[in-house]
């Protein structure tokens, strides 16, 4: 019995094998050597020298950075609740069985497919001064030109914008699995009640699927805290820098300046604010649950 029990589990072992050492490989080894190279000043052509904190302590006295993480906080606070949100729309609107419900479904996840490429290039034509779709509306209405991707306060906005769109799709299609897992029952008991459909869906609807509702919202943060592509390509940060996220200053600090030591210590710390605000977004789901 025991011996079958061993080779049980050396069988359990080896299926778990090849997801180990990719973890091992792709996570725990680029993080440790991350925080080594943190701790040295160290560029793309040179050696590596011990220097302790101090790239950490150049990072967190940096203005730059410190724009960068207003930017990116900003950011993910009013993207992730506004993708959560219209995804749980999408999701009620679309947790019907009709025949124009599985392509509408196709439609709103198309957009979460493409590349970054392409996702900025449709948004630049929407948003560009002058002949842009936006440009366009405006003209027709008589209104004054705003330069969205030009004007301080307006291109931050049209990444969000540009993000929201490309990223709703996998929110949708989370919340309609949970929504297609709830049973019937519940509905037909409250319907049998005469309970009004708002009913339905605050005391039997959202209670159902709130832990996946926590998830996407982790999912998102961790996403969304990521940005970097979107901003570079509409915006290459600007104008001052008021649309220049975290990921965006680690790229200039490494691969411009070529200060990889200092660069990966504003990545350290881009891992721990990720930690941090996905670990206040579990504990608030966990105490409503708990409530």
């Amino acid at each position: 019995m025991a011996r079958s029990y061993r080779r049980s589990s050396w069988a359990n072992g080896l299926f778990a094998l090849p997801f180990l050492i990719f973890f091992v490989v792709l996570l725990v080894f680029p993080l440790i050597w991350g925080m080594w190279l943190s701790l040295n000043k160290v560029d793309l052509f040179g050696g590596a020298q011990f220097i302790g904190l101090k790239n950490y302590s150049r990072v967190l006295k940096d203005p730059v950075f410190a724009q960068a993480v207003r930017n990116t906080v900003l950011f993910v606070a009013v993207s992730v609740p506004t993708l959560v949100t219209l995804g749980l729309f999408l999701a009620l609107a679309l947790n019907k069985a009709s025949r124009g419900s599985s392509f509408l479904r196709g439609l709103f996840f198309s957009s979460s497919i493409l590349s970054v490429t392409i996702v900025t290039l449709i948004w630049r034509i929407v948003f560009i001064p002058g002949d842009g779709l936006m440009s366009v509306i405006f003209d027709h209405f008589g209104w004054a030109q705003i330069g969205f991707l030009s004007e301080r306060g307006w291109s931050l906005f049209s990444v969000g914008v540009a993000t929201v769109w490309w990223s709703l799709g996998l929110p949708m299609i989370l919340i309609l699995a949970a929504l297609q897992q709830i049973p019937k029952d519940l509905y037909e008991a409250a319907a049998l009640d005469n309970a009004s459909k708002w009913r339905g869906l605050t005391r039997i609807t959202l209670p159902s699927i709130k832990g996946t509702l926590a998830m996407v919202a982790i999912i998102q943060i961790v996403l969304q805290f990521q940005l970097f592509g979107q901003a570079q390509l509409m915006t290459n940060g600007g104008p001052a820098g008021s649309s220049r996220p975290i990921v965006m200053y680690i790229y200039e600090t490494g691969f411009v300046r070529w200060e990889i030591g200092m660069g990966t210590a504003a990545s350290e710390i881009l891992f721990l604010i990720i930690l941090a605000a996905a670990m206040v977004q579990y504990w608030l789901s966990t105490r409503k649950e708990e409530q």
